[in-house]
């Protein structure tokens, strides 16, 4: 840790220590602020934001800015989307087939009507379509990731100057956004509708807030580390061999796809080396996959730098409305409905929310601060990372190339 031109700068291991602080930070708040535990915000969500903005304090008063090596963070997401494949069956992706369809197309569509927001924006405010599009699916429902791999050939191509600047600023005005959308969203239609889960089965994240996640021993923990490692490996091969047939995709994609694999092909008796049964959907998997979702999501939110914003708040406020307006009517008023309207569509609903604006972890944290009050949903956690986690990305490789042209 250094102070260098008016930065400090956290190495990876004091940052992922500051992402456990401030995940019991956010755990606090959220027992001593009741609004925060009745819409279900995720506790990461409320560490991070809390001191996203002591940050930036600091930086207001002492013109010192904190930056952070998120190497750690980045593993952390493999972790988790590791540990989603491991607790995915075959029976789960057949019975969720049909949901897994109406819910891809409506998100296509949702894609299409995101940009256009975003280019009647930009044109209200006199800017290039291309600020739009920033405003768009690039930086909104594909995240920081596409925004900052987009924002350098729209700059040099369509002159927009700061489009890192307007990318990086939508991406996290819309990743809060999501973050606070998913939780009040299946909160009202749960309660609305009077909806409750269809079984009592162990949570795919996380333990329940009324307890009873099981006792965890050391071996059984150890057990469900030994099976994450063995499909990140079988996930690396694959990632590799992707590559090399020229379809590159993140790294949490094809050890998602590893777990799955290991977890349908290894018959549920098998004793393994461990002398114990694939630890699919334990509550060991499950406070792992807490744990990893927590820490990767707090680390994103504290690592947020406000400050750098600020000149484009008025644009960006505007556009983030509307697009927060639409997300939230075609949550309740198309995602619900078509899903058919139960426990598990409400779920679903959260999860969207966090696509929407957001990114694939927001989407996955939303759900699984909603499930730990009121119940399990794995087809929720089945068909929300398939949609946002792969097909979002293919579409988007479509999508913007094609508005950038024709607009």
């Amino acid at each position: 840790m250094e102070i260098t031109d008016g930065v400090l700068r956290i190495e990876p291991g004091l940052a992922a220590t500051l992402g456990i602080i401030v995940l019991f930070a956010g755990k606090r708040l959220n027992e001593k602020v009741a609004f925060l535990r009745k819409f279900s915000i995720p506790k990461p969500v409320s560490g991070g934001l809390f001191f996203s903005i002591a940050f930036a304090i600091i930086y207001a008063a002492t013109g010192v800015a904190v930056e952070f090596d998120l190497a750690a963070r980045d593993l952390l997401l493999v972790y988790f989307f590791t540990t989603i494949g491991i607790n995915s069956s075959v029976k789960d992706l057949l019975t969720g087939g049909k949901p897994l369809g109406i819910l891809l197309t409506i998100t296509i569509l949702y894609m299409v009507v995101q940009n256009l927001i975003g280019l009647s924006i930009a044109a209200l405010f006199d800017l290039p379509a291309a600020v739009g599009l920033l405003g768009g699916t690039v930086s909104l429902i594909g995240g920081h990731g596409t925004a900052i791999a987009w924002a350098p050939r729209i700059a040099e191509d369509y002159g927009v100057s700061n489009a890192m600047e307007v990318g990086i600023a939508c991406a996290t005005f819309g990743l809060i956004l999501a973050s606070l959308m998913g939780g009040p969203i299946a909160r009202f239609l749960i309660v609305r509708h009077d909806l409750t889960p269809d079984n009592t089965d162990t949570l795919d994240v996380g333990v329940s807030e009324e307890g009873g996640g099981g006792v965890i021993g050391s071996m059984d923990f150890l057990d469900a580390i030994l099976a994450i490692h063995l499909s990140m490996l079988v996930g690396l091969l694959l990632h590799d061999g992707l590559k090399m047939l020229g379809l590159e995709l993140p790294l949490f994609v094809p050890c998602l796809f590893a777990g799955l694999l290991l977890t349908n092909l290894i018959p549920v008796n098998f004793p393994r080396f461990s002398g114990m049964r694939w630890p699919t959907r334990t509550p060991s998997m499950a406070l792992i996959a807490d744990i990893a979702l927590g820490t990767f999501l707090a680390m994103s939110l504290m690592s947020m730098q406000l400050w750098a914003l600020i000149d484009l708040a008025g644009p960006i406020f505007t556009l983030l409305a509307a697009q927060f307006t639409i997300a939230l009517a075609i949550n309740i008023f198309v995602v619900f409905p078509l899903m058919g309207r139960t426990y598990d569509a409400a779920v679903v609903c959260a999860g969207f929310g966090g696509i929407s604006l957001g990114s694939t972890p927001t989407a996955m944290a939303n759900m699984s601060a909603v499930t730990q009050r009121y119940g399990a949903s794995h087809l929720a956690f089945v068909i929300v990372p398939l949609v946002c986690a792969f097909f979002i990305d293919l579409v988007n490789a479509v999508l913007i190339p094609f508005f950038l042209t024709k607009f």
